[in-house]
């Protein structure tokens, strides 16, 4: 399981001071660009031999209300990796007190620049081994 760390910045709140719902998604993002940086295949890495992964699914719970300048680690779990497709599950816990504030899963599949699937395992052995270590076997 990866670890990316985000502290709530003041603009991600709302009126009512607690951080918006939208923005956990945009942190999941933050922790899957680390992720795939950490294994070697940066999102510009991708883009530079034809590979990109639209999001095709977000799920989340939300659990418990962040605000202003909290830290939150987000954990994140490469769930299941197929030839065109990956699902991550991520788990963000202020750092504070390890409260659960989010749980969330994320779908993506693989295309290239003419939006065509992209089979990882055939057009890109090295990528698909590299996610393919951290799945999760449980």
């Amino acid at each position: 399981m990866h670890s990316y760390q985000h502290q709530v910045q003041y603009y991600e709140t709302d009126r009512m001071g607690i951080t918006h719902h939208s923005n956990y998604i945009r942190w999941m993002e933050e922790a899957r660009s680390d992720l795939l940086a950490q294994i070697g295949f940066p999102y510009d890495r991708l883009e530079a031999i034809g590979v990109i992964s639209p999001v095709t699914a977000v799920e989340a719970d939300y659990l418990a209300t962040t605000t202003f300048m909290d830290e939150i680690s987000i954990s994140v779990d490469v769930i299941a990796v197929k030839a065109a497709r990956l699902t991550l599950a991520y788990e963000m816990r202020n750092r504070a007190d390890a409260r659960l504030v989010c749980q969330a899963t994320s779908q993506h599949s693989f295309l290239d620049e003419q939006g065509n699937f992209v089979n990882l395992k055939r057009q890109q052995p090295d990528f698909f081994q590299a996610l393919k270590a951290l799945e999760n076997k449980s």
